[in-house]
């Protein structure tokens, strides 16, 4: 300790400058003040004051949260359409479904029909006239008809005849119609008496209205009495 030069102690300031910040330090703090002196300087020089906050605070969570708290609540995204009703999606959202075009197909088609046979009459004088009588069986044909059928998804919609061609050709029937003029005969004679209602014998002084020429022979019961002598024969003279 130093006196002053009135005798009064001053404080050992000489010494403390001498030694500086190190003499006050204790040897632990001597050998973190040598290694931090460089990398403080180094920090310093080269932006160093950034990475002093990054040391400070490594995750960031200050300067997150200095931004959070001084900008403005971000706007909620809308979540609807406010044009659609609550609980419906909008007509956009769902997808039309794909129009599938149709199935088109042509095929041809063969069906068989039957040809009907006609008719042919014809005059036979050696029947009786009105009787009828086949002369010629009739027998149907046959033809075979080719058809283009279209075909929309399977369905047939349209039927179109593209060629018909006679497989048999048919027979047609001949009938015979008899001319040949007839008598009706009493069956009570043999030789044709005609029936009405009085016959007389031709020549004879009877007023008919019909007449026979005989001799006819009674069979049966002498209905006209021609048989006036009654030997079984009739119109003799």
């Amino acid at each position: 300790m130093r006196h002053s030069a009135i005798g009064v102690p001053q404080p050992a300031v000489a010494n403390r400058s001498r030694t500086g910040l190190l003499g006050g330090l204790g040897p632990g703090q001597k050998a973190a003040l040598f290694v931090g002196g460089p990398v403080l300087s180094l920090l310093l020089c080269c932006g160093g004051l950034t990475a002093i906050g990054n040391v400070a605070d490594p995750e960031g969570t200050s300067a997150t949260n200095s931004s959070a708290a001084g900008s403005p609540p971000a706007a909620a995204a809308p979540t609807s359409s406010p044009s659609a009703p609550a609980g419906e999606v909008p007509e956009a959202a769902v997808p039309a479904p794909p129009s599938a075009s149709p199935t088109v197909e042509k095929r041809r088609v063969t069906e068989t029909r039957s040809i009907p046979f006609g008719e042919r009459t014809v005059q036979d004088s050696s029947l009786a006239k009105g009787k009828r009588k086949v002369r010629t069986a009739g027998v149907e044909g046959s033809k075979t008809l080719t058809y283009e059928v279209t075909y929309v998804n399977g369905v047939p919609t349209s039927k179109k005849l593209v060629d018909e061609v006679v497989t048999k050709r048919p027979v047609t029937r001949v009938v015979a119609v008899g001319t040949k003029e007839t008598r009706k005969c009493d069956p009570n004679y043999s030789g044709c008496v005609p029936i009405a209602s009085d016959v007389d014998c031709a020549g004879g002084g009877g007023n008919g209205p019909a007449y026979v020429s005989g001799p006819v022979k009674v069979i049966g019961s002498d209905i006209y009495d021609l048989d006036r002598d009654g030997d079984g024969y009739g119109c003799e003279d």
